[in-house]
């Protein structure tokens, strides 16, 4: 049974693609600060592949070394990562203070770039892998008051298609997933008229289900997608079609 690891699988995104990747058959590793009762109803109540949470806050990069040393420990070798986690903080450049924009960039950023380096060493040594990204349509379409958010996001793109050409040689791929704005709580915040505005500027007339998106993570991760690398899959319900 193959091993994933998935960040920031307590809630949201993360959560369903913990489910669908349970239900596909994978041995699921959720990585998050906390466990939510909804991860433990899960856990509790897995798919086809059992589900473990591991806490650890990305933040801590000095600490990500041995986290993973003690994760291949315990699980053995790591068949696919999933680099969820992230702050979705918004706010206009000018009056963010600049403590958050370090927090931000060192979670979205650093954070997935460093844990990335010390899963794919062990997946060079197994003989391949699979990494999926998830990055987000403002990564390429621009969105007022997310500007550092989105430059996160952006450096994921550029980070999975230069990562995807050093380690293809060693049968590892590494794709990315932008979804567009999802069915969550955060959205479910909004008001009804701006809700409104956003399905009326997708094509398909609608907000993307988290499951959307989780099928994607498991389409990326399966043998279908083998020869599919250094790419953005686009999960928006045609919002910048």
């Amino acid at each position: 049974m193959h091993n994933v690891i998935v960040t920031g699988g307590s809630r949201g995104l993360g959560l369903g693609m913990v489910r669908v990747l349970s239900s596909a058959g994978y041995n699921v590793i959720a990585i998050a600060r906390q466990e939510s009762a909804e991860l433990a109803a899960v856990i509790q109540d897995s798919g086809r592949g059992p589900v473990h949470f591991r806490a650890f806050d990305l933040c801590d990069t000095p600490g990500i070394p041995g986290f993973v040393k003690a994760l291949r420990r315990e699980f053995g070798s790591f068949y696919g990562l999933v680099n969820n986690a992230g702050l979705g903080t918004g706010g206009l450049l000018a009056s963010m203070p600049d403590a958050q924009i370090e927090r931000l960039v060192r979670l979205n950023t650093v954070a997935p770039v460093i844990l990335t380096k010390y899963v794919v060493r062990s997946m060079m040594a197994d003989g391949g892998g699979r990494i999926v990204n998830v990055s987000s349509i403002v990564s390429f379409t621009g969105f007022s008051g997310l500007s550092v958010y989105s430059a996160t996001k952006s450096s994921l793109v550029g980070f999975t298609r230069s990562l995807a050409r050093e380690v293809g040689k060693v049968d590892i791929t590494v794709n990315a997933v932008a979804p567009g704005f999802v069915d969550t709580e955060m959205t479910e915040s909004l008001h009804s008229e701006q809700r409104a505005k956003i399905m009326r500027r997708s094509a398909l007339g609608r907000l993307v289900a988290v499951e959307d998106v989780a099928n994607a993570v498991e389409f990326l991760l399966s043998d279908k997608a083998k020869n599919i690398t250094g790419t953005v899959l686009t999960v928006d319900a045609g919002s910048t079609a």
